[in-house]
């Protein structure tokens, strides 16, 4: 797995890199959480593990936005197909500038009648277009015992 882990963190990077850094003049020193600190998205994309391969993704994603560098919230997402997983996390997102963050936090996942420990670490890019936010993503799930995933996405959000 670490070959598409390192591949998706290169693709990010670079996708970070040559995107404007203002989708939107009108969002200039204005970011979306200084009207209100709550943020809610939903994300598709796939969640990949060495045994079951690529499996397409929905997850939901709330944040409680505390100050310019903190927020903090809850995931839930589900892998379909093979995987068949439900993932849920607390999180804590790291504004490392106001559009790129990294997101850490324990969770648990039930997959084949298990229940599993997990621990996330992610970052994701927030372009905002005119009330809502765009970030693709791009995260490591670390599963002690049990194999590791990788969850790649877009997410589409709005502020409330």
């Amino acid at each position: 797995m670490s070959k598409q882990f390192l591949f998706g963190v290169i693709v990010f990077s670079v996708m970070a890199l040559f995107v404007p850094n203002s989708v939107s003049a009108n969002n200039a020193g204005h970011h979306h959480w200084q009207s209100s600190p709550h943020h809610l998205s939903a994300l598709t994309g796939t969640t990949y593990t060495d045994e079951h391969g690529h499996a397409f993704t929905f997850g939901i994603d709330y944040e409680y936005r505390i100050n310019d560098f903190l927020g903090v919230g809850v995931v839930a997402e589900y892998a379909f197909e093979d995987l068949d997983a439900y993932t849920y996390l607390l999180v804590a997102d790291l504004h490392i500038t106001p559009k790129f963050i990294a997101q850490v936090g324990p969770g648990v996942e039930f997959h084949g009648g298990d229940k599993i420990a997990v621990g996330r670490l992610g970052l994701l890019y927030e372009f905002e277009i005119n009330n809502f936010t765009v970030s693709p993503q791009l995260h490591y799930d670390y599963h002690h015992d049990h194999e590791d995933a990788v969850v790649a996405g877009i997410a589409v959000g709005f502020s409330f």
